[in-house]
C-alpha cells in the first residue's frame, strides 16, 4: 500500500527534492547483485546524520519499514525492500571528513566508495586493510554493514578488526557514538563490532572512524600449480601453519581454471588446481620471507612454483583470478555465488565434499576464494530450469557439510534474504533467542531491513 500522506509530507520536509516515488526511481533502488527485487514505496537521499535521525523517527511513528543502502553490491538481497517502505540511498554521504596520519586513522561518511578511499590515502602511505572485489564501486558503509574482507583479511583483518568507531542511528531514532579514537579501549560493551555485519537491521551508521595501517614497502606475488585440489588444500594448511603471514593467499579449483582458460586463453594455466600468494614487507625482509612461503607450498602434487620478478609479470599470475567473474557469466548468468568459511585445517575436506556433491547432484560448481582464511567462495553454475532445481537441493547439502565441518555459512557475503532459512543451522536456539533480544533493543518496532539476517 503507499506511504501515508502525513509521512510523505514529513520527508518533503526533511529533504526537500530529494524524496522520490516515481516507478522508475523506485524501479533503481529494487534490487541489488543477489538479482532478488521488490519495490519500494519511496527513496531517499540523506546528506548528514540529522537527517537520518528525522528519518527514522517519521518511519516509526508510521510503522514503515526503512531499508539502508550503499551501492547495491551485495549478493545475499540484504537491500532489497522485501516490505516495501522507505529505501535509505547514503550514496550522498560520500565525505571524507578527516584522514589523521598521526594517528592511523580516517572518519568518513558511509557512501564513501573503498577505492576512493585508498586512493585518498596513498600519498599518506596508508592504506584501510579491507579490499572487497567489489572495492571500485562498493562503499564503505556496505563494507561494515556486511564486515566485507577481501583477500587482505588473511593477514589484515576484517572491517571489524579494522574500525575504531561509529556514529549511527537505532531503529527507534536514537543518535549515537560507539567506539573510540584510539586502538585500545575497555569501557562497557563493544556495540561498533555488534553492529559490523548487522545488514541495516540494528540501527544505520552515519560515520565511521577507520584504523588505518602503513602500506608495505614491497610486495612479491608467487603462483603455484598442483595436480589436484587436494594437493592445494593441504599446501594453505602448510602455508598458514608456518610464521609468515601472506597478504592473499587464493585457491582456484580445476573446474575454475579451465573456464578462466577459455575465456582468457593462455595466461590462465590448466591444472588441477592453483595457489595465488601475495607475501607484503620491508624489501630487506622479504626475500626471506618469500622463501618460507614457497617452502611450505611445495609437498606432495606441486605441478610448477613461479616468483613474479616484476610488477607486468605479476599482473599476468593474476590472469586466472581476474577472469573468473566474467568467465562465469558467460555460462550461468543465474549462478549461485556462495561464501562459507571453514577452518583451514579443514579446507581439503571441504573442498573434497563440494566435489562429491557437485558430482552427486550433477550441478557445475566452481570453487575459489581465500583460502588463507578457509574462506571459499562456492559457485553453483545452473544452466536451466532443472540445474537450477537441483542447484538449490545441492546447497542446503553444502551448508550442511559447512556446519559438519566446523565452519559457518557466510564470510563477508553476509545472511541477508537468501541465507536466513539456514541460520538455525548455524546458530543454536539460545543464541538466536539472545540476537533476536538485542534487535528489539536497538529497534523496538522492527522496522529496520524487516525480514533479513533472523530467520
Amino acid at each position: 500500500m503507499p506511504l501515508p500522506d502525513a509521512l510523505l509530507h514529513t520527508l518533503r520536509s526533511i529533504f526537500g527534492d530529494a524524496v522520490h516515488t516515481g516507478p522508475a526511481e523506485r524501479l533503481a533502488y529494487a534490487y541489488d547483485n543477489s538479482r532478488l527485487d521488490a519495490l519500494p514505496d519511496a527513496v531517499v537521499f540523506p546528506t548528514e546524520h540529522a537527517q537520518v535521525e528525522a528519518l527514522v523517527r517519521a518511519c516509526r511513528a508510521h510503522r514503515v519499514p526503512l531499508t539502508a543502502r550503499g551501492r547495491g553490491s551485495n549478493t545475499t538481497g540484504a537491500t532489497v525492500p522485501v516490505d516495501g517502505g522507505v529505501v535509505a540511498s547514503f550514496e550522498r554521504m560520500k565525505r571524507i571528513l578527516r584522514i589523521d596520519p598521526a594517528n592511523r586513522l580516517a572518519v568518513v561518511e558511509p557512501g564513501v566508495i573503498n577505492g576512493d578511499l585508498q586512493r585518498a590515502l596513498a600519498p599518506h602511505g596508508l592504506f584501510w586493510p579491507p579490499d572487497p572485489s567489489s572495492s571500485p564501486w562498493c562503499s564503505i558503509g556496505g563494507n561494515l554493514a556486511c564486515n566485507a574482507a577481501g583477500p587482505r583479511a588473511v593477514k589484515y583483518g576484517t572491517p571489524r578488526e579494522n574500525t575504531l568507531g561509529l556514529r549511527a542511528v537505532a531503529g527507534d531514532g536514537a543518535g549515537f557514538r560507539c567506539g573510540t579514537f584510539t586502538s585500545k579501549g575497555a569501557t562497557g560493551y563493544d556495540l561498533t563490532r555488534l553492529l559490523i555485519g548487522s545488514e541495516g537491521t540494528l540501527a544505520l551508521i552515519t560515520e565511521a572512524t577507520l584504523k588505518l595501517t602503513p602500506l608495505p614497502s614491497s610486495i612479491r606475488t608467487l603462483r603455484a600449480t598442483y595436480r589436484d585440489v587436494a594437493a592445494a588444500a593441504q599446501a594453505v594448511a602448510r602455508i598458514m601453519g608456518q610464521p609468515v603471514t601472506p597478504c592473499a593467499l587464493e585457491f582456484i579449483d580445476e573446474t575454475a581454471l579451465r573456464l578462466a582458460h577459455a575465456h582468457a586463453g593462455d595466461e590462465v594455466p590448466l591444472a588441477g588446481a592453483l595457489l595465488m600468494i601475495e607475501v607484503d614487507g620491508e624489501p630487506a625482509t622479504l626475500d626471506a620471507a618469500v622463501a618460507a612461503v614457497s617452502a611450505a607450498a611445495q609437498g606432495e602434487g606441486l605441478e610448477s612454483l613461479h616468483v613474479a620478478a616484476t610488477v607486468e609479470e605479476a599482473r599476468r599470475l593474476w590472469a586466472a583470478r581476474k577472469a573468473l567473474s566474467p568467465a562465469q557469466r558467460t555460462i550461468a548468468p543465474d549462478k549461485i555465488n556462495e561464501d562459507v568459511v571453514v577452518p583451514v585445517s579443514r579446507l581439503p575436506e571441504l573442498v573434497e565434499g563440494i566435489r562429491r556433491l557437485a558430482r552427486k547432484h550433477e550441478v557445475l560448481i566452481v570453487s575459489f576464494g581465500h583460502a588463507g582464511n578457509g574462506n571459499l567462495h562456492v559457485n553453483l553454475l545452473p544452466r536451466d530450469a532443472a540445474e537450477r532445481e537441483r542447484a538449490h537441493a545441492c546447497l542446503a547439502e553444502v551448508f550442511a557439510l559447512v556446519i559438519e565441518l566446523e565452519g559457518t555459512l557466510s564470510g563477508e557475503h553476509g545472511i541477508g534474504r537468501t541465507k536466513r532459512e539456514f541460520m538455525p543451522l548455524a546458530v543454536p536456539p539460545a543464541a538466536l533467542g539472545l540476537m533476536r533480544e538485542i534487535k528489539r533493543a536497538f529497534d523496538p518496532d522492527g522496522i529496520l531491513n524487516p525480514g533479513k539476517l533472523l530467520p
